[in-house]
This record gives structure tokens, sequence and C-alpha cells, in this order.
């Protein structure tokens, strides 16, 4: 084969040249190409005249020559190809090479004699003339402006993505993050680089700091310039929020850390950073709040929480029930139901009815879900509210909204209580790009409304539900504070409880049905860091020793004795914190892929990247998709694969059975879905499954936290297997102060309530949490028969 020129990449040893023949598979969205190419020239060692090649490639046309820079690698089902990192077209530079391409199909209507008079005007380089100026056609003797004006706009078409790709490619960028760039910008993008750098840190994932200051210092940017500061000063708030979860960031730590940050290439002077900083909080691009500094978006949703908590303490509810309307409710409920509440159960069903707002509180086996019911049943008996949804309609809406972050909490929530529940993202109308259909003017309806898995509602969300609820709405907030927070930034249940403003019901007892339940006495003695051997064998959980080598081999062992059982694959879930490593999530996913749903040749089965998804795969929706109505954490099943040729969309088709709603997922969209064998503990949160499998071992080392481990443990139904090192687990319990986030919640809704009382914060009368104290035996018998 012959050698191809290298100078088009001067940072690459090997390259292909050649004429693209066949396209395979393009994704229109993001121009990830696989397609057939003819060989002209390489000096890549390939002795067939074809290869396939992959990557990016938004702007490519069939038959025309293109030099390509990549690597070659082999894939296990597909054989050779090209993975190509950067592409350029080879515009024709020969007389007669120009007249061919302009007499091509690509410009009908334009013959050999038309672009000979087009060559002969503007000479070989007269693609290059049309593109950087395209009035030089107006030169061109005999050529009409209709002509003209379609030459251009093709050429422009054609060839204005590809310079600006190229243009991107000067500035080291490969094709995958160049296309993102101009999705973002399209023709403004190298203005915008050109202009701002760092801008590219905001809008486009996968550029850090450290790639944009690279970019920057190429175009002369570097040192204490302004622009460098700010967007240090920007990434490194933004950083915090979404890597650790903080709301604000000290203001002394985050200008030692920025000229940490800054410095590493030049010496940066703490009056550049002080001009900066203030110039940022000038321009309305940070929060300066005391000594917090906080991003604006985060400032203006912490705030605006602390208004709805307000507003919700502040109402004044029409409805007022003497005690022995309560009680007479109550004993309706209780016959109905066939069941009694015991005494914590009522306070908190009293506190419920009483209050405008209300916290609900406890670990596992302590009756939350009980409670629910019961708050919702004798709220509509004091009201005389029917709880059938088909006694409703759009011009009277339901009364009762229960709520939960996750699909599948809504669904537990749903299928303990027996009443309706969505997600928080439903409720309020959320549609991806274009927001939340309701808000403080387009309020949702109803007049009570319960909150579930609280813990797992970052700052944003909780913000945008406070301001979408009407006046005299009641609200019980549930959740238990031992859990995870939330995986966006804040600690919204933390901090509402610690504001000591909302009235708190704690739930302390353990009732009979969970007496016999080792799960949740471990639970709660990791909760108070207080262990028993956890080695001990029990009639519903074991421990098995191993080192972080075997981990893996003993799930499986443990999945299979389990499924030998009766249980299927859904009803086993593995939870680990990390994704990578021997022991990581990816690792087991594909152990217990092939443990549980192996290949097959009578079984499809489609490789995306380096996911192979087969039918019966157990799948896990990474991202919300409100438009089918499944979210982040919802687990289906692959029901169904349809080749290419199979399918109107002429692209293979993925098909997950979510409980009863089936999802068609086209092959680029399946970066939506991954194996759930094995998921990240906070992915599960809000879930409960029938057996839960946990290893736990040193190498998850900075993730052996108290609360991951309590997290985890809660998600068990009937039976918990740990597995792996004894002095790890122990490590992860004492572990008890590693999640404490930045958040000044507690402190302003503390202080905006001490201000609307009009009085002086150490006379500060706020409504007082059940403090009474709880009996050294907390397992009570709860009378489940009258």
């Amino acid at each position: 084969m012959e050698q191809a020129t290298m100078d088009l990449f001067p940072d690459h040893t090997t390259s292909i040249k050649g004429e693209p023949i066949r396209i395979v598979f393009q994704n229109s969205e993001n121009g990830y190409t696989v397609m057939i190419v003819k060989i002209d020239e390489t000096n890549e060692p390939i002795s067939e005249k074809e290869i396939t090649m992959v990557g990016y490639f938004p702007a490519v046309h069939l038959y025309e020559t293109y030099q390509f820079a990549g690597k070659l690698k082999t894939h296990p089902k597909y054989g050779q190809q090209y993975v190509v990192e950067n592409y350029r077209k080879q515009l024709p530079k020969s007389r007669s090479g120009v007249v061919n391409y302009l007499s091509g199909d690509l410009f009908p209507g334009i013959g050999k004699k038309t672009a000979e008079a087009i060559v002969g005007e503007l000479g070989e380089n007269a693609i290059s003339e049309i593109l950087n100026d395209p009035s030089c056609l107006n030169r061109v003797p005999k050529l009409d402006e209709e002509k003209s004006s379609m030459i251009s706009d093709i050429l422009l078409k054609n060839e204005g993505l590809e310079k600006i790709l190229i243009g991107l490619s000067d500035f080291g960028f490969g094709s995958q993050i160049a296309m993102k760039i101009y999705q973002a910008y399209g023709n403004e993008s190298l203005d915008v680089i050109q202009e701002n750098p760092y801008q590219l840190i905001q809008d486009i994932e996968g550029i850090g700091f450290q790639r944009a200051d690279e970019l920057a210092a190429s175009l002369g940017i570097s040192g204490n310039h302004p622009d460098r500061i700010q967007a240090a000063f920007l990434y490194w708030l933004n950083e915090r929020a979404m890597n650790d979860g903080d709301v604000f960031m000290p203001e002394q730590e985050t200008v030692a850390e920025v000229q940490k940050l800054l410095s590493a290439k030049d010496e940066i002077d703490e009056d550049d950073l002080a001009r900066e900083l203030d110039v940022l909080e000038e321009d309305g691009k940070m929060v300066r709040d005391g000594d917090h500094l906080y991003l604006p978006q985060l400032y203006y949703a912490e705030k605006g929480i602390v208004t709805g908590i307000q507003k919700l303490v502040e109402q004044e509810s029409e409805e007022e029930f003497s005690e022995s309307e309560f009680l007479k409710a109550l004993g309706k409920v209780e016959d109905k139901l066939s069941m009694q509440y015991a005494d914590s159960q009522q306070r908190a069903i009293r506190e419920a009815i009483q209050s405008p707002v209300m916290i609900l509180t406890g670990g596992p086996g302590t009756g939350k879900t009980t409670v629910i019911r019961g708050i919702v049943e004798v709220y509509a008996e004091l009201n005389s509210y029917s709880l059938e949804p088909k006694d409703y309609d759009d011009d009277h809406p339901y009364p009762v909204l229960l709520v939960a972050p996750t699909g599948r909490a809504a669904k537990r929530m749903k299928e303990s209580t027996g009443l309706p529940a969505v997600t928080i993202h439903r409720l309020l109308g959320w549609n991806g790009g274009a927001g939340y259909a309701h808000d403080e003017d387009n309020q949702i309806e109803g007049k009570l409304l319960i909150v579930d898995e609280m813990s797992m509602v970052d700052i944003w969300l909780a913000n945008q539900l406070l301001k979408s609820l009407p006046e005299e709405m009641k609200v019980v907030i549930v959740g238990d504070e031992d859990q995870l927070p939330s995986v966006g930034p804040g600690q919204v249940l933390s901090d509402m409880i610690q504001s000591d403003a909302i009235p708190v019901i704690r739930l302390t007892d353990i009732f009979r049905q969970a007496k016999g339940s080792s799960i949740i006495e471990l639970a709660h003695e990791i909760k108070e860091g207080a262990l028993s051997d956890v080695t001990e064998p029990k009639s519903d959980r074991r421990f098995f020793k191993c080192h972080q080598n075997q981990v893996v081999d003993l799930i499986c062992q443990v999945a299979a004795a389990a499924e030998k059982k009766g249980y299927h694959p859904k009803d086993i879930q593995v939870l680990a914190p990390i994704y990578r490593g021997n022991a990581g999530i990816e690792r087991i996913n594909e152990a217990l892929q092939e443990l549980f749903n192996p290949a097959d040749e009578q079984k499809r089965e489609l490789t995306y990247g380096d996911h192979i998804f087969r039918v019966h795969d157990k799948v896990l929706q990474l991202v919300n998709n409100p438009d089918e109505h499944v979210f982040n954490g919802d687990i289906g099943e692959i029901s169904a694969i349809f080749k290419a040729k199979e399918t109107t969309d002429k692209e293979e088709t993925v098909i997950v059975t979510f409980d009863s709603i089936e999802v068609k997922y086209l092959k680029h969209d399946l970066n939506q879905l991954t194996l759930a064998y094995c998921c990240s503990i906070h992915k599960a949160q809000g879930s409960e499954f029938p057996i839960v499998v946990l290893p736990i071992v040193k190498g998850y080392h900075r993730m052996l936290k108290r609360n991951l481990i309590y997290t985890a443990v809660t998600r068990s139904k009937d039976s918990l297997v740990l597995c792996g090192d004894e002095q790890a687990f122990n490590q992860a319990i004492s572990r008890n102060d590693v999640d404490q986030r930045n958040s000044s919640l507690a402190s302003k809704i503390r202080e905006r309530l001490i201000l609307m009382n009009g009085m002086p914060e150490e006379e500060e009368a706020v409504p007082t949490n059940d403090t009474e104290e709880v009996q050294e035996e907390t397992i009570v018998d709860e009378k489940v028969e009258k």
C-alpha cells in the first residue's frame, strides 16, 4: 500500500487517505458514524483495500477524498477497525480536479463549461476563494446570480462545517469534542473560542479548566488575565457543587484553592484574585453572602426554599378539628384498616393534620409508610374526601398528592398505601430542556402533599417543588435523615430538620412485623455506630469473608444459589460504591450477565461501545426521559432487539419493559442504559429488593462511610449478604462525618422565621420537635387486629 503524506496531521505518525464508499450507520445528532472506506494511501500495516472506520463524522460524503488520523483496533465481534480521532477533506488541487468537483452531482445545473469558466477566473484555489468570499463569483462571466448563490450556498453548507471542524482540530480538539462544540455554538464556534476559551468549561461536557487553560495560553491568555482568574473561580465553585454537593464555599478557602490552581503555571497575586472576585459579583456571575461564595443558581434556589418554607409556616388553615373529631376519624380509619396505631404514630398523624408543614423521619421498621397511609385516610375522613380516583376529573382534581424523587420510590409508595403516587418531576410537568410546566405562576392543584424519600431531593428540585405549591396546601415531608444525601447539591432534608423551625416527628419504635429482622437490627446498629458481631450468621443475613480479588466469584456463587432457590435476577440486587476496578460495578455486571444471561445463538444481542446488551438483560435507566415516563434509576428488562432492516427507523432498536411501560431505544440512544445486575448505592436509593448482596472491600477506601453502608443495608427487604473484609466494614461504620456539606439553608430558615415573628434570636419561639424520651426497650407490639 502507498505511503500516505503526513502533512495534515503533524501530531500523528500514521494516517489513511481514502474515499468513503458505504455508510453503515450514522447518528444524525452527534455525527457518530460507521463506514467503509476505500484506501488510496496509508502508512498503517493494512493489506486490504477497504477498512471499516468508526468515529464522529458530521460532514462526510461518499466518493470524496479524506485523510483520516487515528488508531487501528481489533473489535472482538467486527474485526479490524480504524478508530478515527481527526479527519480532513482533501480539496482537489489541480485545475482538472476542481473542474470535475464543481461539475459533479453536488452542484446541479453546473456543467463542465461553467466549471471551467469559474476556474479560469478564480484559479485552482477557486473553492477556497468562494468559501472565503462568495461575492468573488460575481467576477465570473455569464454566471447568473441564481447559480452563484446556489454554488456558494452548497459549498458553505458542505464545507463550512468542515472548515470549523478543521479549525477546532487546529486547536487540538478531536472529532467528538469538536462536534459537541459545534452543536453548542454553530458557526460561531471559532469566534467563541477566540473571544473566551474558558466558556467551554461551562458549556461543553468533557472540557475542564486545565484543557481550557492550555487553549487560552495558545491564544495569549495567561498569567493574571481577568478571564483566566474569573474562569478559575467559577470552575472551582461548580466542581465543589457537583462533586461534593456544596451549596456555597467559604471565601478564604476558595481564594486559596483558586490561587493554587492558577499558580500551577503562573504566580498570581491575591490582589488580582480579590479584584476579579469583585467583578464576578458586580456582573452577577457569583453571589457573595458574608464570607460565603455562591453560584447564582444555587444562591437563589436556597433563597427560594427559605421563602417557600416561610409561606407554608405562615399560612392559616381554615380547617380546625377538635381532639374528639380527630379521635373519631382515627377510630374509623383503624376499623377500616383493621389495625390500631401506636401512640407515636397517632402523634405523627395528629401533627400532620394540625400543622401546615411537618417532617416525619425514622429508620427502617419504624412504620413511616403506615403513618403515611394513616395521615391520608384520617385527613380524607375529616374533610369528607373520597380517595377513589374515579370520583375526580380535570375540574375537580384529586386532593391528595403522593410523590417521590424516583419512579421506583413512587411505585413503592403506591404499593404500600394503595393510593396514586408519581415522581416529583412528573407532578411538576418536567419536559426536559423546556423546563417545568408548574411554577409560581402555574401552581399545582390539591389539598395535601406528601413527599417521600426527601433525603434524595437536591436544592434545585426542592425549590421548584415549593414554589409550585398553592396556598393552603398541607405538606408532609418524609425521609430518613441518616441515609445518603442527594446526588445534586445540598442536604435539604437534614437542613430542614436542623432549622428547628418545622415540626419534626421522629419514629423510633420498631414494630412487631420488623422485630424478627436482623437486617433492621443491623441498620439501627450502623446508625448508632455500635456494632455487634456482624459475621455471626442470622436467618436473614450472612457475612462471607474473602479477599478483594475473590469478591466477584463469591457474588456469582451467591447469585447462582439464589437463582436455584427460585429467585429471579430482578429480585437479586448487587450494590457497590464504585464503577471501576476488579470489584467495581462494571466488572460485577459483566460476570452476572454471563451467569444470568449468557450469549446464545438463539438470543439476540447488540454491542454499543464497551457494552453488550442481550434480550432478557436487566438494565438501568441513567437519565430522566419524561416523554416516555421513565426516569433516572428505573430498572427494566430488555424484551426485544430488532435489526436495522426490521424497523422503519432503519437503525438497530432495543425495546425495554419497565413494569407495564415499553420504551423504544434506537441504537444511538443506548447511552441512556447500562446493565443493572449491579448498580451504585445512590441509584438504589428509594428502592427495596428481596435480596441485596453488598461487597465491602478496602479497595473502596474513600467511599467507605457509615451513611453509604446504612443506605445499602436498608435496601434489603428479606435477605442481606455481605461479603469482603470485616475490617473494611468496621472502618466504614466508624466514619460518620464525611458528608457534611456547605449549606446555609438551616440557619436561613431559622433566621427568616425569627424575623417573621419579630423576636430576637435568644427568645426564639419555634415549633418544637417531638422530644419525648424513648424507653430503653424500643421494640413494641402493634395490634394488627381490633
